[in-house]
């Protein structure tokens, strides 16, 4: 048997850099490698007195604060598998988690924690606390650092097989209930590792801003286990807001960025206030397509490019990204990372993978040692979706002649006008063009006549502009059948645990 532990990526920090600062938590407090895996052990030991062993499950729900890694990696090293939960649901979808994965015990944040417990309460799960309990609280859980402090730390991570489960992470349920994608030790290490030594020319001394979410895939492996196997430093941000990551990262000299585009919009609304701007060597875009005029504003501000990247849950979450080694292109994706493969397929033969010819537009398809082990507990869902070795995404895209792949739009984001394919992505990138547009989602509603309409839903940067006055410069831009008829104003768009734009709640709310 092969064994590995996605808990390696800390041990071996420790080891390798033990008085280098592993974590620049939310108030400030610097904690070195040393000290991290110290209170990992201990937390690990408290997990195991509450009766946590090899192949239990722990669900988390904390905030991006020094907890997270700590109670992530001291689960790891007990050998349980870890299902990440995301801060912004109900605690009946927490419930519905819960039940689920079979969890055997939930460990909640105190900022969390009447959510976290209502889920526990309703479902019978086990309750574990991190942080300070409110006083006025009727019936107290346990406390972790209480039970931790009366136990002998962990001497070293529990032996699993490079196979096992590491982590459970549920996918935003674009289609029915949110599934559980399996992702092994193998999985997560190797794409933590490929991140930081096969992509771009990272250093321990690079000092990366953690405020992506912690419970998502792009800001766990990206940023928090890519960080911790380069023995780097990671600037926590508990809550994302352009002014207050412009002056985190002035503050600790950072020098790499990791967002979605939400958060690089959010960064260009900022600029213009703020005193000074940070020196970045590396920024990165990931979770969903990047506009072209949002890349090219940010350079012009910052001074620094934004390397655009493409994953999901079930690839651990990196599959591509543009890379120094074979050039950048705007409005692509890149590459195929170290070892994984990424092909166009026919998506209309679902039953087997047959390319499609370059430049020709198809399901993206992907192989590697990036990609999951299946969905848990839905057999039928995982044959769809693993076939002969490659995984299909849902996501059509076309990859030209050297090489680049471009990812046009989900294939449920398609809309089909008069029968006429529209793809949204392309109708954005010339809206977000417009001076007056800070953002700008495109979807389908229902039309009798044509079956689907095309309509943007627009956030205004200047409120004097109209209705027609931006269907009438979309029209000579794009071609008759793709310009948008209708067009709605909103405050903010509808976002998802990990700063995507939902737009299956804009096609709820519009489409009436």
């Amino acid at each position: 048997m092969t064994t590995l532990s996605l808990a390696t990526v800390l041990a071996e920090a420790a080891r390798r850099h033990a008085d280098k600062v592993a974590i620049v938590d939310a108030g400030g407090e610097r904690i070195t490698y040393r000290e991290l895996w110290a209170q990992t052990r201990a937390y690990a030991a408290g997990l195991r007195e509450l009766g946590v062993t090899r192949g239990d499950t722990v669900a988390v729900m904390i905030p991006n604060v020094a907890d997270f890694p700590r109670v992530y990696y001291a689960a790891l090293s007990v050998g349980a598998r870890i299902v990440p939960i995301s801060l912004l649901l109900t605690p009946e979808e927490v419930g519905y988690v819960l039940t689920d994965s079979q969890a055997d015990l939930i460990v909640t944040h105190s900022a969390f924690l009447q959510v976290g417990g209502a889920a526990a309460a309703a479902t019978g799960t086990k309750l574990v606390n991190v942080g300070p309990l409110p006083a006025e609280l009727p019936a107290k859980p346990p406390r972790l650092e209480e039970v931790s402090a009366g136990v002998e730390p962990l001497h070293t991570y529990a032996t699993t097989e490079a196979e096992d489960i590491a982590v459970i992470l549920y996918t935003s349920g674009t289609t029915g209930k949110p599934k559980g994608a399996m992702l092994t030790h193998l999985n997560l290490v190797m794409n933590a590792a490929v991140n930081v030594f096969d992509v771009h020319p990272l250093t321990g001394d690079d000092v990366v801003l953690g405020c992506l979410p912690l419970f998502h895939t792009f800001g766990q492996t990206v940023g928090m286990n890519a960080t911790f196997r380069l023995g780097g430093t990671l600037v926590l941000l508990p809550r994302f807001s352009g002014e207050a990551a412009i002056e985190l990262m002035i503050r600790e000299n950072v020098t790499i960025f990791h967002g979605v585009p939400t958060m690089y919009i959010g960064l260009l609304e900022a600029a213009p206030k703020a005193a000074k701007l940070p020196r970045l060597k590396l920024c990165v875009s990931g979770g969903a397509s990047l506009p072209v005029a949002v890349l090219e504003k940010f350079a012009e501000a910052f001074g620094s490019p934004i390397w655009e990247g493409y994953g999901l849950s079930e690839t651990s979450p990196t599959a591509t990204t543009n890379q120094p080694v074979f050039g950048a292109r705007p409005g692509t994706v890149g590459h195929p990372i170290w070892g994984v493969d990424v092909e166009i397929a026919r998506p209309e033969i679902p039953e087997r993978i047959e390319f499609v010819p370059d430049g020709e537009l198809g399901e993206i398809v992907i192989r590697g040692h990036n990609v999951f082990a299946g969905y848990l507990n839905r057999p039928e869902a995982t044959a769809e979706a693993l076939i002969d070795g490659w995984f299909r995404t849902g996501d059509l895209g076309a990859k030209d002649a050297e090489g680049f792949i471009r990812i046009v739009d989900r294939t449920k984001d398609l809309v089909i006008r008069g029968g006429f394919n529209v793809y949204p992505r392309e109708v954005e990138e010339v809206l977000a063009r417009h001076p007056a547009i800070q953002q700008v989602a495109v979807i389908g509603v229902p039309d009798a006549t044509l079956g689907e309409e095309i309509c943007a839903v627009v956030v205004l940067e200047d409120a004097g502009v109209t209705e027609q006055e931006l269907v009438d410069w979309s029209k000579e831009r794009l071609g008759k059948h793709k310009y948008p008829r209708q067009i709605r104003f909103a405050e903010s768009l509808p976002l998802g645990p990990s700063m995507k734009v939902l737009k299956r709640e804009l096609r709820k709310q519009y489409s009436a």
